[in-house]
């Protein structure tokens, strides 16, 4: 029944594939049949089909068959140059191994990029593999780039026009109801009780929820590395923020009413909410700017409240507003692109905005140029695996080498468990496949017009089948289609099947063996490092903020060694964000409630957020001593928890690490356990405790860091909470 309602209503995993079924196999056999029927050329008749089926039916670019087409037009001077460089470098088994190596993990890097990159890298790997296989013929290049160009140019079209996909709601337009949610939710804070009721909380949670990336569908997130895309992230960040910080703002003094000027401030949250939401939106920039409230913010920061509790609900006030700045900007950013022209501290903290298109795209590539980065741990582990199976394949003279070749790009995983069984159901499949097509050559014969009759419905069977029941099926029914389009090339026998499942199994082999030698966990062990990493340099940034606001004389500008803590805290949250991406996507074997990653990632953006706040708010006007030992006891307190959280969350690690060494001493770091459960070795992480009771004549800089430790102080308990849930045994 389920089926059913998605073939009426054309959503869910079925229809998608048929109808990308449909546009695959329109393009790939109209070119096929056009150049080796029509104009007597197998060789592109051959480039053609496989241009098609590589960036259709290999690669997974995410998104509308528009958004494909429009990414596949991008990536045509890329396919041409792939072809030719495979054409050249195919006069020694050397040189197309050597270029193999270099082009697969340049090829597969690429997916640091975001997700569309990452999509197409399997399907430009093919392009490189087909021609860099013997016969060396450089003069057929212009029949090999023909037959390419022909098959992407049929495919972008039928993409492009050929049973449009539903379509979707983008980022911006998800983000726009978020913030619609936040204005309503500021409006509602205006009025008596001045708090949130049940419902109201429950959809502001929702609306937070709604811009998660686990909840937006892939072709839609903000991953990419140019201007508007990092804006667009921040502006789901702050929007996420700006949600948090409404629904948690602390009601007035008990018997009291809250003060007009607060009142006021809410309500130029709400209409530059109101506004953001409109930009997000229609894409068209209101009448109404920042100015009001930044007018009000000001005048409540001059005139601090009488008491204590009104003078903490100020703070978070505060810290509304500059959320509510700071997300307009984000927003005009992500809609105007260069056009926006962040001033004074938003120049900092949009500090993209300052970068052109190269700067940004190095920032990018910098990043992730190292051991430590899942993107680049998986092109080494890809490039490593195609370069052997490229020198097995020369050496060994394999016929129709290729395959074992797309074996590898299509089998091999991130995990050297998730490789294992995908091999072991790709191996049933391509035998049960081999099996049919050796049946099915040997009972046909050379009968052209049969294999050219069925290649249609074959095709369009297997593309929307095989997506859909999974590896075995894709990689039996494959088995098919390649029979009976080579059937066509030139004169086979069954032993063809024969050797495809051949070079399906070496290929697997050498997939396996290249995943157990390079990072066989994955983005497992990798996200345990990173946000250890992360959590360190959160606690380095929360001590040298802290010294900033309680210094005897205050500071306009953060010292070096705040801004070194930042930037540490910004490179290691892009190498924990990118593990957590990839974790996400890999077959954990633990089953059940575990870790809390996400909760620890979000903690580095409240760090950033939070100390940029702080470090604003300071004035120059010292604190008063007691206050400064207060907050710094506070600060000290929070950043021992974020250090202890750090041991916690790489526990796993070491405790691994430890055990291959043979020190399984109890207590020691190869006690076996989860962190926080009995006979680990390693207790949960102490949540610090609230500041005390606040001094009575404590200033603006004294709430804002307060609120800000109170925020990472509930972030903690967060993180324990998944400790406690991970732990086999409960905490101990």
């Amino acid at each position: 029944m389920r089926a059913l309602g998605e073939l009426r209503t054309g959503t869910g995993p079925l229809p998608a594939a048929a109808r990308r079924a449909v546009r695959t196999t329109l393009a790939a056999c109209t070119g096929f049949y056009l150049f080796l029927y029509g104009l007597g050329q197998p060789i592109s008749a051959t480039y053609a089909l496989f241009g098609a089926v590589s960036l259709a039916g290999l690669s997974r670019i995410p998104g509308t068959g528009r958004q494909r087409a429009a990414v596949m037009v991008r990536l045509l001077p890329v396919a041409c140059v792939l072809v030719t460089l495979g054409t050249f470098l195919a006069v020694r088994t050397w040189s197309a191994v050597l270029g193999m190596a270099v082009i697969g993990f340049c090829v597969a890097f690429s997916a640091a990029a975001g997700p569309r990159p990452a999509g197409a890298a399997a399907g430009l790997q093919l392009l490189y593999i087909l021609p860099s296989f013997p016969p060396y013929a450089p003069h057929t290049l212009d029949e090999r780039l023909g037959g390419t160009l022909t098959g992407l140019l049929l495919l972008i079209l039928a993409e492009a026009w050929v049973l449009p996909d539903p379509r979707v709601a983008t980022y911006a337009e998800r983000a726009a109801g978020s913030v619609a949610e936040a204005a309503r939710c500021a409006a509602a804070l205006e009025r008596p009780p001045y708090f949130l009721s049940d419902s109201a909380a429950d959809r502001a949670r929702a609306a937070t929820e709604a811009l998660r990336p686990s909840r937006v569908p892939e072709a839609e997130r903000p991953a990419g590395p140019g201007l508007r895309e990092r804006a667009l992230a921040h502006t789901g960040l702050v929007a996420r923020t700006l949600l948090s910080r409404l629904r948690n703002l602390p009601p007035p003094a008990a018997g009291r009413e809250p003060r007009r000027a607060g009142l006021d401030l809410l309500g130029a949250v709400r209409a530059s909410a109101t506004a953001s939401s409109t930009l997000l939106r229609d894409g068209r920039r209101p009448v109404a700017d920042s100015t009001e409230l930044l007018r009000l913010r000001a005048r409540n920061s001059r005139t601090p409240a009488e008491l204590p509790e009104s003078r903490r609900r100020q703070a978070a006030l505060l810290e509304i507003a500059d959320v509510a700045v700071a997300l307009r900007t984000a927003a005009e950013i992500a809609v105007e692109g260069r056009g926006a022209h962040p001033e004074g501290d938003a120049a900092d903290r949009f500090w993209y905005v300052r970068q052109n298109t190269v700067q940004l795209w190095w920032h990018r590539i910098a990043a992730h140029t190292g051991p430590r980065s899942v993107y680049f741990q998986n092109a080494v582990r890809i490039a490593l695996a195609l370069a052997v199976a490229r020198t097995v394949a020369g050496i060994d003279s394999l016929p129709h080498g290729f395959w074992a070749m797309l074996a590898v790009i299509s089998l091999t995983r991130t995990t050297a468990v998730q490789t294992r069984g995908t091999v072991r159901t790709a191996l049933i499949g391509t035998s049960l496949g081999a099996l049919a097509a050796g049946t099915v050559l040997a009972l046909t014969g050379g009968q052209t017009l049969v294999y050219a009759i069925v290649l249609p419905p074959l095709m369009l069977f297997t593309f929307t089948v095989g997506p859909v029941k999974g590896v075995g099926w894709a990689q039996a029914l494959f088995t098919l289609v390649v029979a009976v389009v080579f059937a066509q090339l030139s004169a086979v026998t069954w032993q063809l099947a024969e050797v495809r499942f051949l070079d399906v199994t070496i290929g697997s082999a050498i997939g396996m063996v290249c995943g157990i030698l390079a990072w066989p966990r994955g983005a497992h062990d990798e996200l345990g490092r990173a946000v250890a990493g992360l959590l360190r340099a959160c606690a380095d940034d929360v001590e040298s903020t802290a010294a900033v606001a309680t210094a005897s004389r205050g500071l306009a500008q953060a010292p070096e060694d705040a801004e070194d803590a930042e930037h540490r805290v910004r490179v290691t949250l892009v190498m924990a964000e990118s593990a957590y991406a990839q974790y996400q996507s890999e077959t954990q074997r633990p089953a059940g409630p575990g870790q809390d990653w996400q909760a620890t990632v979000m903690t580095g953006h409240h760090v950033l957020w939070g100390a940029g706040r702080v470090l604003g708010s300071v004035d120059g006007t010292p604190l008063e001593r007691s206050e400064a030992a207060q907050l710094g006891d506070y600060a000290a307190r929070v950043a021992a928890g974020l250090r202890r959280a750090a041991v916690v969350v790489d526990a796993p690690h070491k405790t691994r690490g430890a055990a291959r060494s043979g020190d399984t001493r109890p207590g020691g770091t190869g006690t076996p356990g989860a962190p926080g459960a009995a006979g680990s070795g390693v207790p949960a992480a102490p949540v610090p405790a609230a500041a005390e009771a606040a001094p009575p004549d404590a200033g603006p800089v004294y709430f804002a860091t307060t609120a800000w430790l109170d925020s990472l102080a509930a972030d903690l308990r967060t993180i324990e909470s998944g400790h406690a849930a991970a732990a086999p045994h409960g905490p101990v």
